[in-house]
C-alpha cells in the first residue's frame, strides 16, 4: 500500500534517467532550432527578402511548439525539465541558397537525433514515448521535403531575380497554425 501511494504521489519517474536526459537534450535542441531559424530570418531581412524571413520566423515558432511538446511530455511522465544555455546560432551566410541548404542540413540533424531517441525508447519498450516520437518523425518527412523543395525552386531562380521575388512573395503568405489534433 505504501509503495502504491508513493507511486501515485509522483515518487518515481516512469521514464529511465537515460531517456529523460535525451528528451531534455531535445527540449534544448528545439529551442536552439528556433533560435537558429530566427537567425536565418534576420539574414533574410538584411538582404530585403522579407517573405523568406517570414518563412524562417514561422519555422522558429514551430520549433518552439516542438520544444514545449517535449517539455510537457517530460512532466506528464513525472520527469523534470532541465534548461541549458543555448548556443549562439550561425548567422553568416553567403546567399539565400546557402541559408536554405543550412536549414535542410539542420532538419536532417533533427531527424537523426529523433531516431536516436526512438532507438532508446524502443530498447526500453517505452511505448508512449515511441508514440510521441512517431509524431515528430512523421513531421520530419514534411520538414525535410519543404526545405528540399524550396532549395530546388531557389536553384531554378538563380539567374532570374523576378522569379526569386515571386518566391519571396509566396513565402510571405506562410503562417503558423499549431496542430489541434490530440496526436499533435
Amino acid at each position: 500500500m505504501l509503495i502504491i501511494m508513493f507511486l501515485f504521489m509522483g515518487g518515481i519517474s516512469m521514464l529511465s534517467e537515460k531517456l529523460i536526459a535525451k528528451l531534455n537534450e531535445q527540449v534544448n535542441f528545439e529551442i536552439y532550432s528556433a533560435y537558429t531559424y530566427l537567425s536565418m530570418a534576420s539574414y533574410c531581412e538584411s538582404i530585403d527578402l522579407s517573405g523568406f524571413a517570414n518563412f524562417f520566423k514561422v519555422q522558429s515558432q514551430e520549433e518552439l511548439f516542438h520544444a514545449m511538446k517535449f517539455y510537457d511530455y517530460i512532466f506528464q511522465k513525472n520527469g523534470t525539465v532541465t534548461l541549458e544555455q543555448i548556443e549562439k546560432p550561425h548567422s553568416d551566410f553567403d546567399n539565400i541558397l546557402n541559408v536554405f541548404e543550412a536549414g535542410y542540413e539542420h532538419e536532417q540533424m533533427v531527424t537523426s537525433r529523433l531516431y536516436k531517441i526512438a532507438d532508446i525508447a524502443t530498447e526500453e519498450k517505452e511505448h508512449s514515448t515511441i508514440g510521441l516520437l512517431n509524431w515528430f518523425i512523421n513531421e520530419q518527412v514534411e520538414e525535410e521535403n519543404t526545405f528540399n523543395t524550396i532549395i530546388k525552386k531557389i536553384r531554378r531562380c538563380e539567374n532570374n531575380s523576378a522569379a526569386l521575388y515571386m518566391l519571396d512573395d509566396e513565402l510571405a503568405t506562410r503562417v503558423y497554425t499549431p496542430p489541434t489534433t490530440t496526436n499533435a
